[in-house]
This record gives C-alpha cells, sequence and structure tokens, in this order.
C-alpha cells in the first residue's frame, strides 16, 4: 500500500459521525491548497463561506505530504482551489482520491507563464498584476458556486484589487529610482521570477523553483564566484527554507543578508505578513531598505 492510499484509507475507518453532520443549505466550504492563496480566497468570500487552507503559513508547499485531516477536509469541500503550474506535485493525488465531489479550479487559468531554466515557474503571485488575475479568478468559482453573493463576490473582488493596483503604482514608482546595479538579489530558491519580470528586477538562486531540489557543488561554487566577480546588492533568506545556502553565500562574498522574504507562504499570526497585501508590502519594504543601505555603503 503506497503512503498515500494509507492516508486515504484512515479515512474509511473514521467513525461515520464525522459524516452525518447536519448541513445547512447556505453552508458553503471552499479549500485552498496554501496560505496565500487561502488569504486570496477570504478576500472574495467575506463570510459567506467557510475557508481553510491545506498548507498554512510558514510551511513549504513543495515538500509537503498531505495527511488524514486535509483529505477529510478535501472530502467534504464544495469548492477547492489550487494554484496549478506545477506547484502543488500532491494536490492532483489528493483531491482524486479523497473522493470529493468539490468542483476544482486552477487559480491561475489565463496567466502566462515565466519559465526559470526551463521549467514553468508557479509562483505567479509574485506580481500583484498576476494577483488581480487570481482574484477574478476566485469571484468568477464563488459566483458559480453561490450565485445569489455573486454581486457581494464582485464587490469584494473589486475592492480588493484596487488596493492591488495602488500597491502595484508604488511598487513600479519606488523600485524605478533603483540605479542598474542596485537591482541584482539572491534568495534562497527561484521564487521570485515574476517580481523580476514585472519590476526590472534579477534574482539569483542556488536552489530552483522547487526546495527538494538541492544545488551541486559546482553550481554552488560558480554562483559564488559570480557573485564575487560582479556582486549583488543584497541576500535574503526565505520563511519557507533553511537560512544555511544564504548565509554560506554571505561568507565566502562578503555580501550582507539583508533580511527574510516570503515567497511561497504567509507568515504566522503576529507576523509581519498574514495577509498576500501585508506580504507584498513587507517584501518590498524589506527590498528598498537593504538597497538603500547597499547604495549608502
Amino acid at each position: 500500500m503506497t503512503l498515500m492510499r494509507a492516508i486515504y484509507a484512515g479515512l474509511v475507518l473514521a467513525p461515520l459521525a464525522l459524516f452525518t453532520a447536519p448541513v445547512h443549505a447556505h453552508d458553503m466550504n471552499v479549500v485552498a491548497s496554501f496560505s496565500i492563496l487561502g488569504d486570496m480566497v477570504e478576500q472574495v468570500v467575506g463570510d459567506h463561506a467557510t475557508v481553510s487552507t491545506i498548507v498554512g503559513p510558514d510551511a513549504d508547499a513543495h515538500i509537503y505530504q498531505p495527511s488524514v485531516a486535509d483529505a477529510k477536509a478535501v472530502a467534504e469541500a464544495d469548492v477547492i482551489f489550487v494554484n496549478g503550474l506545477g506547484f502543488e506535485t500532491w494536490s492532483d493525488t489528493l483531491i482524486a482520491e479523497s473522493g470529493t465531489d468539490g468542483t476544482v479550479y486552477v487559480a491561475t487559468e489565463g496567466i502566462t507563464p515565466v519559465e526559470v531554466d526551463g521549467e514553468t515557474d508557479p509562483h505567479a503571485w509574485n506580481s500583484l498584476t498576476n494577483g488581480m488575475i487570481y482574484i477574478r479568478n476566485i469571484a468568477a468559482a464563488m459566483s458559480k458556486a453561490m450565485p445569489d453573493h455573486a454581486n457581494d463576490f464582485a464587490a469584494n473582488a473589486e475592492a480588493y484589487i484596487a488596493k492591488l493596483e495602488a500597491l502595484d503604482a508604488e511598487t513600479r514608482e519606488r523600485l524605478a529610482e533603483l540605479p542598474d546595479n542596485l537591482r541584482t538579489v539572491v534568495t534562497a530558491h527561484d521564487a521570485f521570477g515574476y517580481l523580476a519580470d514585472a519590476y526590472g528586477l534579477n534574482f539569483l538562486a542556488p536552489v530552483g523553483i522547487d526546495t527538494d531540489a538541492e544545488p551541486s557543488a559546482r553550481d554552488l561554487a560558480v554562483l559564488i564566484e559570480q557573485l564575487k566577480a560582479e556582486g549583488a546588492a543584497a541576500l535574503f533568506v526565505e520563511n519557507i527554507t533553511s537560512p544555511a545556502l544564504v548565509q554560506q553565500i554571505s561568507e565566502e562574498t562578503g555580501i550582507a543578508i539583508g533580511g527574510r522574504l516570503f515567497s511561497d507562504a504567509l507568515s504566522a499570526r503576529g507576523g509581519p505578513a498574514t495577509s498576500y497585501l501585508a506580504m507584498f508590502q513587507h517584501n518590498l519594504g524589506a527590498l528598498l531598505e537593504a538597497l538603500g543601505k547597499y547604495e549608502s555603503g
């Protein structure tokens, strides 16, 4: 028996009471695959549905292993949102083997993917323009699921998009002031390709788009030599990965670590990135602060 089948086998043995709770006509259970997407869904649905997330704050969706509780949540979901673009390598199996009757929607529908080293970059939310597409897709999906509340979903979406448009304009204005020699940043893995393309930055990383991979000693040495020769404005650790590689690069190149970016997950409660909007604001502030220090130094 495979690990995934063992997880779902547990559902068969679960008490029948789990599946016989009374259901009210207005109840709607929505499941999102990871925390950033879950927050986007909450911004659209308001209090019209219950939203839960499979991969929570500060957790790495690339290497996540679904649990029995996740399978149960998906089995009972009316609507399921996934990022797509190959981000959740576990989601197809989880959804198929849960036996859910819920409708699955891909939030990145209509987004033009970016490629990194010949692979599709799934981190499309790291462009605010793409974030607006996510929100519109979510509103359209929820309007199909709950047509009586379609007007509310549309209003919530447009109000939130207005905030994203304002932050996008601020981001472009503030980053446009950076000189060319302050546009290269190093992170733990390649999660910021869309941010780079949208705002004219250059992100380098020792690990590709999937955190499950590890750089070879040769690849790491090549990156370190490149940074010694060409420099970089700042290094950043990420909330979902070990800081060890970035610390090693800092020690060998003399480039200071400029702080922590939130790439694939929101922060836990009390942190600086508890929503998609807050995450983007934090990342922008951290980048500008680190690059400003580099310039003044």
